[in-house]
C-alpha cells in the first residue's frame, strides 16, 4: 500500500513539476482568445486591439476566435472546459456575471470555473434610437412608450448583457411596456436598429455612436450618473426621470480555472502595459474606454462588488432568462 502510495504522490509531484516548467516557457506557441459573441460588436473589437498588442509585445500569436451563441454561454463554456495552461482564453463582459443569476442553468459556476486575470477596461452606454422613433431624448421616449404601449422595441446584444440589464431596468422603473429582443450580439443587433426592425437599443459608445455622428441613429440618453464631456448635450437616463440611474459595461480577460501562478504572471505584467500603449489608447480611448489593465486579485475584487450590483438590479427588476 505504501508503495503505491508514494508512486501516486510522486506522479502528482511530476505532473506539478512538468506544469510548471511549461508555464515558464509561456507564451511558446499561438493563444487563442474566444470572444463569445459575433464580429463587430465592442467586446470583439476590445478583444481583437488587445490580442494585436500581446502579440507585439510578446512575439507569439493571440488569435480571436468567435463563438457566438446562447448569450455568450457557448464560447464562455469553451473556455470554462480548457486545459488550464494559458493557451486559451476569454474576454467576456458582465454577461458572465448576470446570466449566472438569472437562470440556474448555466452550464458553469462564474466563481469556481474561471480564473481572473484583469479587468481591461469600461466603457459608457448610450441609448440610441432609429431616426423614425419621434422622441428627441428619453424623457419623451418614455412618455411616447407610456401613451403607446406595446409600441416600441428594445433590441440587446444578449441576454444577460449589461446592455440588457440597463434595458430591463429602465423598463421596471419607468414601467413601460416594451419588448427586448435579443441578438447574438452587438452587430445584428445594430443592424435591425439601422433597418428600423426595432426602435431602440442601449449599447457600449465606441459600437454606437459612430452611427449617431453619422446621422444615422440618435442619442436619446448616457447611463453614467453624469453628462459625457464629449456628448453635452445628451441627458443621462438619472436626469431622464429614473434618479440614480449609474452603469456602465466593462470588459474582462479570464481563463480556466486554476491558471498557474506562473502564466498568470505573465499575462497580468504584459496586461499592464498593453492597456497604456498608444495601440489601446488611439483605438479606444477616444470612444470613452477607459483602460484598466490591473491585477488578477484587483479584478477579482471588482468582480465580486459587480457581482453584488447586478443582484440588487436583477432582483428589484425580477429579471428572469426562461
Amino acid at each position: 500500500m505504501k508503495s503505491w502510495i508514494g508512486k501516486i504522490v510522486l506522479g502528482a509531484g511530476v505532473l506539478a513539476a512538468t506544469a510548471a516548467a511549461q508555464a515558464q516557457g509561456y507564451p511558446s506557441r499561438p493563444v487563442r482568445i474566444i470572444v463569445p459573441y459575433a464580429p463587430g460588436g465592442t467586446v470583439d473589437l476590445v478583444a481583437r486591439v488587445v490580442a494585436g498588442r500581446l502579440s507585439e509585445q510578446t512575439g507569439q500569436s493571440f488569435v480571436v476566435e468567435n463563438r457566438a451563441g446562447a448569450s455568450g454561454a457557448i464560447g464562455s463554456e469553451a473556455v470554462a472546459r480548457a486545459p488550464a495552461d494559458g493557451y486559451t482564453l476569454l474576454v467576456q463582459s458582465p454577461t458572465l456575471i448576470a446570466n449566472a443569476l438569472m437562470s440556474d442553468t448555466v452550464p458553469y459556476d462564474t466563481a469556481k470555473d474561471f480564473t481572473p486575470i484583469s479587468l481591461l477596461g469600461s466603457v459608457p452606454m448610450l441609448l440610441a434610437a432609429h431616426p423614425s422613433v419621434p422622441a428627441a431624448n428619453l424623457k419623451e421616449f418614455i412618455d411616447q412608450a407610456r401613451a403607446n404601449p406595446g409600441k416600441f422595441t428594445f433590441g440587446t446584444s444578449a441576454v444577460g448583457s449589461p446592455m440588457h440589464v440597463a434595458e430591463e431596468a429602465i423598463k421596471h422603473d419607468a414601467k413601460l411596456d416594451i419588448l427586448v429582443v435579443p441578438y447574438k450580439g452587438t452587430a445584428p443587433a445594430l443592424n435591425d436598429l439601422l433597418g428600423g426592425q426595432v426602435s431602440a437599443i442601449i449599447d457600449a459608445i465606441p459600437s454606437t455612436y459612430p452611427h449617431v455622428a453619422g446621422g444615422k441613429l440618435k442619442a436619446l440618453a448616457v447611463t453614467t450618473s453624469a453628462r459625457l464631456p464629449s456628448m453635452p448635450n445628451v441627458p443621462t437616463v438619472a436626469e431622464s426621470g429614473i434618479p440614480g440611474f449609474d452603469m456602465v459595461t466593462w470588459y474582462g480577460l479570464w481563463g480556466p480555472a486554476k491558471l498557474p501562478d506562473a502564466v498568470l504572471k505573465v499575462l497580468s505584467k504584459e496586461l499592464a502595459v498593453a492597456m497604456k500603449s498608444p495601440l489601446v489608447t488611439e483605438r479606444l480611448g477616444n470612444q470613452g474606454f477607459i483602460a484598466d489593465g490591473g491585477s488578477p486579485a484587483s479584478f477579482a475584487a471588482f468582480i465580486d462588488k459587480e457581482r453584488a450590483m447586478y443582484t440588487r438590479v436583477i432582483k428589484a427588476a425580477n429579471i428572469q432568462i426562461k
